[in-house]
């Protein structure tokens, strides 16, 4: 199956700024979407709590900015998003809050440029599971690596998938079940299906893996249920 472009990714979100600007809520199609931001940004304040630099990819309209500012007041705030709207509603809410510097980036996390021991945190909620191959999955983690400070620490809250087939089955089943409550069976199918054609999600133990490959000194899970989970590693 053809997959999603980054033009129709980027499109789609152009139009779905409002859906994403609920901090009491999360994204809903997010199964815990409050719990693991809660979880990643305790994780993060509790690591680092002396932390002046954060960098959110894929940062959406700033939820989980925001959600960490209100732990660690006044952070330098590198946003990142492939949506300008996304980004520029991300930008007006976190710089209400916060006496620090707020810089955006607007281009694919495949393309940062993210320098060297530069982040003291870095989040990347419900974003990489647009990477695709083994190849862009290596290079972003890599990055990431290197950009963060030694003892800095990287959050992920995110789509997965599962090793196992037949376990990938039940939870698709699950989630389809917990998508139908949201908004009956077209909904359900409407989010699959989309899911099917924009996202290439990796499982848990491949990103954690992954991780500890490329150096992490220590990795730990938070969070898992169903087709979600919440999970980090330290520098």
């Amino acid at each position: 199956m053809n997959k999603a472009t980054n033009a129709e990714i980027r499109a789609r979100f152009d139009q779905d700024v409002e859906r994403f600007s609920n901090l009491e809520t999360g994204q809903l199609t997010t199964i815990d979407a409050t719990i693991t931001m809660d979880l990643c940004t305790e994780a993060a304040a509790y690591i680092n709590p002396n932390a002046s630099a954060l960098l959110d990819i894929g940062c959406g309209a700033g939820n989980y900015t925001l959600k960490m500012l209100s732990r660690l007041p006044n952070l330098n705030c590198t946003l990142n998003d492939l949506s300008k709207p996304m980004l520029e509603k991300a930008f007006e809410r976190v710089s209400e809050v916060t006496a620090g510097k707020v810089t955006v980036v607007h281009d694919d996390m495949r393309n940062l440029e993210l320098g060297e021991h530069t982040f003291d945190i870095v989040l990347a909620a419900a974003t990489l599971h647009h990477l695709r191959d083994d190849a862009d999955w290596e290079m972003v983690f890599r990055k990431i690596f290197i950009a963060l400070k030694p003892g800095g620490s990287f959050w992920i809250s995110d789509l997965i998938t599962h090793d196992s087939p037949l376990i990938g089955k039940l939870f698709e089943s699950r989630y389809g079940d917990y998508l139908e409550t949201l908004g009956g069976p077209d909904y359900r199918q409407k989010v699959l299906d989309y899911i099917a054609y924009e996202d290439t999600p990796r499982s848990l133990n491949y990103q954690l893996d992954l991780m500890k490959r490329i150096g992490f000194r220590d990795t730990d899970i938070l969070h898992k249920n169903s087709y979600f989970a919440a999970f980090g590693g330290i520098k």
